[in-house]
């Protein structure tokens, strides 16, 4: 079976790279740093629908990701968070925040209209994803 990522992730991230359970995706949206955790498993909707070994990896790509971004940007706090309810397919929000967000703190989903990145500042972001997180693509 293949994996196809839900349209609404194809249109509102990039892909960063891929861990070994997850491709790495980061919102087009320069006003949070907000990067989301897509297992590559077709037809799961939710944690519980991955096995055991795949749910200690979602949790093991979950902290590594988390950790990285506590790291690269000082952040107050990572709210991470599983939804779904507009996009079905399992995805993982990390969301980078900041006490002077404008948001805080209340979440960040569907507040504000998204501030697309320029290419320079995807090509450094993506660029310090990679590295920091030893990416492939």
């Amino acid at each position: 079976m293949t994996f196809d990522l839900h349209p609404q992730l194809e249109r509102d991230c990039i892909t960063v790279g891929r861990l070994t359970l997850c491709r790495l995706l980061l919102m087009n949206d320069k006003q949070f740093p907000w990067f989301i955790l897509v297992p590559e498993i077709e037809g799961i909707t939710e944690i519980f629908q991955l096995d055991k070994q795949q749910q200690g990896l979602l949790i093991e790509e979950s902290s590594f990701l988390a950790e990285q971004l506590n790291m690269l940007y000082k952040a107050d706090k990572i709210n991470i968070a599983a939804i779904g309810n507009l996009v079905p397919q399992l995805h993982v929000h990390h969301v980078v925040r900041y006490r002077s967000d404008k948001a805080w703190p209340a979440p960040v989903w569907g507040k504000f209209a998204a501030i697309p990145y320029s290419e320079q500042e995807l090509a450094d972001t993506v660029s310090i994803m990679t590295d920091a997180l030893d990416l492939n693509d």
